[in-house]
């Protein structure tokens, strides 16, 4: 059974700092990361972080959002720094599985991020 816990979020000042925290159990995840969902518009990947260390960001975020990683204790962390009102949305842990060729993807219910201008 895969369990996570998210926290962080909430509203902040365009210029502002955030920071989110998801801490998986129940499997061993080769990547951790997240993803955020804008009214009306599509869930778009922010930030992942592999099990070895590799990372990879949106664009737009790219400079201003560090993803960090505690494999110990299956945590990923998201530093937000720098947001604009465009930040804003629903922004959901994903923790994936790989098994025999396969990956499976385990979300959390989503954090709610607020920038205002």
């Amino acid at each position: 059974q895969v369990h996570m816990v998210e926290s962080g979020g909430g509203l902040v000042q365009a210029g502002g700092s955030l920071r989110l925290s998801c801490a998986a159990s129940g499997r061993v995840f080769s990547r951790l990361g997240w993803y955020r969902q804008a009214p009306g518009k599509q869930r778009e990947l922010v930030a992942t972080a592999t099990s070895g260390g590799s990372t990879n960001y949106l664009d737009s975020v790219k400079g201003r959002f560090t993803i960090s990683r505690d494999n110990a204790k299956n945590t990923v962390y998201l530093q937000m720094n720098s947001l604009k009102p465009e930040d804003t949305a629903v922004y959901y842990c994903n923790a994936r599985v790989a098994n025999m060729g396969l990956e499976y993807d385990y979300w959390g219910q989503g954090t709610q991020v607020t920038v205002s201008s």
